[in-house]
């Protein structure tokens, strides 16, 4: 296990990965607040798995293009061939829960609750990550992460207005279990990423995803509508698409160089980007200034000790940038 957490580390540098974390972390907070706009666009044209279909497909295209470009030129950092019927069942198991299953249930349910809510929902996932790091992957917290997690959780709180505002109904019970499912995929992907490029795991993901998705939407008649499709939604779609691409791309990169338990404490610091753009775009009442500070001190401080922290004693990764 100490080799699995060397060799993760060691693939372009664990300080690359914090900064990864923390680009990723943005983007996330970006991506919470336009999928409303994006889900309300294409209200009453499509359900939200159909919505949610079509943006994949433009990421995983995204994604799937620029893995092939890299691997033409002979990159190191393009797709790598599985070599065990376990890293391929992985991968599959990556596509079917983390990029179908998961994405369909996140986006049902976020058509049921407010962004806020998903943001609350969504980053929920440094608790369920933390435990299952610890426990399957042997990953140390220190002293100081426990306080910063403390943060995030409780600034989360804050954020949506207090324990007494967190509804709990079918929208928000889909958002947890999408949530439960990446978890789980965070752990798979880790055990993946020292011996497969973070491009193979994300393609993966998003185009192996997307096609489980595709297919389930021609089974089930989602795309009987779309001789109504205008312009807009068109274009909403490429924005989202093209923004998960990149929130998949540095999210796997962070994964394959520093620790699950800090790339997904940082991701956290994305609510408040999320919060000041529903404030300033949407509208929103101002949230909690203290949910604020408390969240990007949190994350703030994982973000910094991690950068600071020197990887002792690396072993020679299987993929190299």
């Amino acid at each position: 296990m100490q080799d699995l957490r060397s060799r993760t580390r060691s693939v372009g540098g664990h300080r690359l990965g914090v900064i990864f974390a923390v680009i990723t972390a943005v983007i996330s907070g970006f991506a919470v607040f336009i999928n409303g706009f994006g889900l309300r666009a294409w209200a009453g044209t499509a359900d939200p798995t159909t919505y949610t279909t079509f943006k994949n497909v433009v990421a995983g295209s995204l994604l799937a293009g620029i893995a092939v470009i890299a691997t033409r030129r002979g990159s190191k950092q393009g797709l790598t061939r599985p070599t065990s019927g376990g890293q391929w069942a992985s991968l599959g198991l990556i596509a079917v829960f983390g990029g179908a299953i998961a994405f369909a249930l996140f986006f049902e349910g976020f058509a049921r609750a407010s962004s806020s809510q998903a943001a609350f929902i969504h980053k929920t996932l440094i608790i369920w990550v933390g435990i299952l790091a610890v426990g399957l992957l042997h990953e140390k917290i220190r002293p100081v992460y426990f306080v910063a997690i403390a943060l995030l959780v409780a600034g989360q709180f804050l954020l949506v207005g207090g324990v007494s505002e967190v509804s709990f109904g079918v929208g928000e019970a889909m958002m947890l279990a999408a949530t439960l499912l990446w978890s789980v995929e965070v752990i798979i992907a880790k055990r993946l990423l020292p011996n497969l490029s973070s491009l193979t795991v994300g393609v993966a993901r998003m185009a192996g995803g997307a096609l489980v998705l595709v297919v389930y939407g021609f089974a089930m008649g989602g795309f009987a509508a779309m001789g109504q499709v205008t312009l807009t939604q068109i274009g909403w779609i490429l924005v989202v698409g093209t923004v998960l691409s990149g929130f998949v791309g540095f999210w796997y990169a962070a994964l394959a160089r520093a620790p699950a338990i800090e790339v997904t404490a940082i991701l956290v610091g994305g609510a408040v980007l999320t919060a000041v753009l529903n404030v300033g775009f949407r509208g929103a009442p101002i949230p909690s200034l203290s949910g604020l500070a408390m969240v990007a001190t949190g994350a703030g401080i994982v973000a910094v000790v991690a950068y600071m922290k020197e990887s002792r004693h690396p072993e020679p990764s299987l993929v190299e940038p």
